[in-house]
């Protein structure tokens, strides 16, 4: 395991903040697999269960509790443990909550991402910093395209334009102070990653549509559906992860190469709507079924109804690509909420190590560049 991406991660410090959440906790666990010192700083985890519990990260990582709006507190954090390489992945990262609680969304995504890029500025240990955003960072118009990296930043609802936003401050960053052109004076190399719609077992946040229906099916309940028609760019969270994982190591390679704007999407095929996503997890869950509660939608905040990735410039550029199907995120996703809610003796931390190491063998398999060893 130690041996993929290059080997980059083996005995590097990493900072990642936002370790606690959903994505954070499955790169947190990843990078231990790939032999990397890890330090977390984030909130405490959002949700109960979380799978950043689950994993008994706390006591195999340098755990930092802390609010990325604290520039003093994060600055001393890298200070103290000088890490090389930084994956910002701190947000508010919800849609609906951001109608709800529009300052703090605006103010954790926007200036905790200022905050961060400034620690990074004062740290010259840094190497390679990877700031992830979001799919909805791009002004959405409903077009049947996918959207490619150069397109224009926008956002209807206010966690949208706050992921616009914090792209804007880190291509401002970038050319302020990170400039490639001057790369040997300052040696950073900065980049965003954008992702879609992201599924995996461990996720419990409110208003997501795995979680919700992973919920309603160990309880013998339908699956509430808000949005049966919207289409989203679904893959499961090792596929973006491993784009995130694969371009830190291109950062730290190549320097000044890599340090641009990138998507990480499935497939075309990987854009299916809500209620076709819904119908697979009652599948492969074995019973169930759906609640449509799109009628009563109507005074609903908005919220995009068709939204796909171009990610030829990652395939093209990186030599990264995505791995499963739909389906496969699908199953490998149920699968992992089956046996948490179902199995007795479950251990979270091995079943999510299994998955890693399954996903990576799949990879090597297809000759991802990423798993050459």
């Amino acid at each position: 395991m130690k041996s993929l991406f290059s080997g980059i991660f083996s005995g590097k410090t990493v900072l990642i903040t936002g370790h606690t959440g959903f994505k954070g906790a499955w790169l947190s666990l990843w990078l231990k697999l790939l032999g990397a010192k890890v330090v977390g700083y984030s909130l405490q985890p959002p949700t109960q269960p979380s799978l950043f519990s689950e994993l008994g990260l706390c006591d195999s990582i340098c755990h930092v509790i802390g609010d990325i709006r604290d520039l003093e507190n994060l600055q001393k954090v890298f200070a103290q443990n000088r890490p090389e390489i930084v994956f910002h992945m701190a947000a508010q990262p919800l849609v609906r909550l951001s109608y709800e609680q529009p300052i703090e969304t605006y103010s954790t995504n926007i200036m905790g991402t200022v905050n961060l890029l400034e620690a990074v500025r004062q740290t010259s240990s840094v190497r390679a910093c990877v700031c992830v955003t979001s799919d909805k960072c791009y002004e959405n118009k409903e077009w049947p395209y996918a959207y490619r990296e150069n397109d224009q930043m926008g956002g209807h609802d206010p966690y949208s334009a706050s992921k616009g936003c914090a792209e804007l401050v880190t291509a401002s960053f970038r050319r302020s102070f990170f400039p490639p052109e001057k790369f040997l004076r300052h040696q950073v190399s900065l980049a965003t990653a954008r992702a879609g719609n992201v599924i995996g077992g461990g996720d419990w946040a409110l208003d997501r549509i795995f979680p919700d229906a992973v919920r309603a099916l160990s309880s013998h309940e339908a699956v509430p559906v808000r949005n049966p028609f919207a289409i989203r760019p679904w893959q499961h969270v090792l596929e973006p992860l491993s784009g995130y994982l694969w371009l830190a190591a291109k950062l730290s390679e190549a320097g000044p190469d890599y340090a641009d704007a990138w998507n990480f999407g499935p497939l075309a095929t990987g854009a299916v709507n809500v209620r076709s996503i819904v119908e697979k997890i009652v599948d492969v869950w074995g019973s169930g079924s759906i609640n449509d509660l799109s009628a009563g939608q109507k005074n609903a905040p908005h919220e995009a109804n068709f939204l796909k990735l171009d990610c030829s410039k990652a395939m093209g550029q990186l030599g990264w690509q995505p791995v499963f199907s739909v389906d496969d995120a699908v199953e490998f996703s149920t699968s992992w909420y089956k046996h948490f809610y179902c199995s007795e003796n479950f251990s979270a931390r091995q079943y999510s190590e299994s998955q890693i190491e399954s996903y990576s063998e799949r990879a090597r398999q297809l000759g991802v560049s990423w798993a050459k060893r």
